[in-house]
């Protein structure tokens, strides 16, 4: 692989937008690892084996559970995450935050929420959750932040509160979807669904078509075949790698004003699969095709910034194809001028040095790799 400057270094591509998709952490605390830590024996299997429950330091508060730590300093916070649990603890009704992840829980049920209603972020991340009661939400209807990743969820679980901003149900078993899984949640910004064994009956359905504010869909790494359905056309980032997609339907991008960022690494695109003009999308700013079987490059909108197209078996690049423009016209304005600035193609059938069709056209590129 040969990174080839044209005028400046090669520049990071920001690939997600902080705001949404980091994980913001309230101020006076910090959010624990969601890694369990190395042990020296293998994790036990069966509940026999598990080790004992880890209590926490004595505390100023008389209703902290045991199990748990409760910081002076940030009233709000439960901090019950590494204490071998199998189940969770009462919650004081001054919390907003709980951290329980990396623990031996099977099963939420509601009785420990029965005062819990303030609570705002729960991460239960890393346990072996296989059920989740649906009383539970009922408890606590104002929760903005829910972690479920790496459980044993086959489902996603019903009556979620329509308060929800962000839902993380990565690296579960989920393979259905019910119909109203996210009925009324006009406010969820992120739903993440990555790493289950979704296949393309579960989101056949209308399971989509309530997530009016939703700005990152990501189901990479399921099984789909085809490009989800009645996906929310406000959305900005969708993100399919790693499933079996072969074809993309001709209009389907065009509904969403918003979209920046497309991500379609690792799947079974070929050139027929890909309409000449799918990718003609004017707010399309990062397009990944890593990894499929493309022959040629796709046609993109002039605005297109990043485009990844590394590991396919792409044997030539025509910038004159290509070019929105003559590519031997005078200076156009700077509003007209593509917008490419980085180039992926290492990993295809290319090699130096660039076709000079291509300098001419894409005049703000600043790093290509072949």
């Amino acid at each position: 692989m040969k990174a080839i400057g044209v005028g400046y270094s090669p520049v990071l591509v920001l690939l997600v937008l902080g705001a949404v998709c980091g994980q913001r952490r309230p101020k006076p605390g910090r959010m624990p690892s969601a890694r369990r830590p190395t042990a020296p024996q293998p994790e036990p299997k069966e509940p026999t084996d598990f080790p004992p429950p880890i209590l926490g330091p004595p505390s100023i508060f008389p209703d902290c559970p045991r199990e748990c730590f409760c910081p002076p300093s940030f009233p709000e916070a439960l901090y019950c995450e590494n204490r071998n649990l199998r189940q969770v603890p009462a919650i004081p009704s001054r919390i907003h935050y709980l951290y329980i992840q990396n623990n031996y829980i099977d099963e939420v049920t509601a009785e420990p929420f029965q005062n819990a209603t303030e609570l705002r972020w729960v991460n239960l991340d890393n346990n072996r959750i296989r059920k989740v009661d649906r009383q539970v939400f009922e408890k606590i209807p104002h929760l903005l932040f829910l972690y479920l990743g790496r459980n044993s969820l086959k489902e996603v679980p019903g009556d979620l509160p329509s308060s929800l901003e962000q839902l993380r149900l990565s690296r579960n078993q989920i393979s259905k979807i019910p119909a109203n899984s996210f009925s009324k949640m006009d406010h969820l910004a992120l739903l993440d669904l990555h790493h289950n064994r979704i296949g393309d009956g579960a989101v056949s359905k209308n399971v989509f078509k309530d997530l009016k504010n939703l700005v990152q869909l990501n189901l990479a790494h399921n099984t789909l075949k085809k490009m989800p359905g009645n996906v929310p056309q406000n959305i900005y980032q969708l993100f399919l790698d790693r499933n079996n997609i072969e074809d993309i339907p001709k209009d389907y991008f065009q509904n969403f004003p918003n979209l920046a960022f497309v991500r379609l690494n690792y799947n079974q695109l070929t050139d027929k699969g890909i309409p000449k003009k799918v990718f003609n999308v004017s707010s399309l700013l990062d397009l990944h095709l890593s990894h499929n079987k493309l022959n040629n490059v796709p046609n993109f909108n002039h605005r297109l910034e990043h485009l990844y197209l590394n590991n396919n078996n792409i044997e030539r690049i025509n910038g004159t194809e290509l070019c929105p423009f003559p590519v031997m016209s005078p200076v156009l304005n700077e509003e007209d001028l593509p917008r490419l600035s980085y180039l992926r193609l290492d990993g295809n059938q290319l090699s130096p040095p660039i076709p000079m069709d291509v300098i001419m056209c894409f005049r703000r590129l600043k790093s290509i790799v072949i």
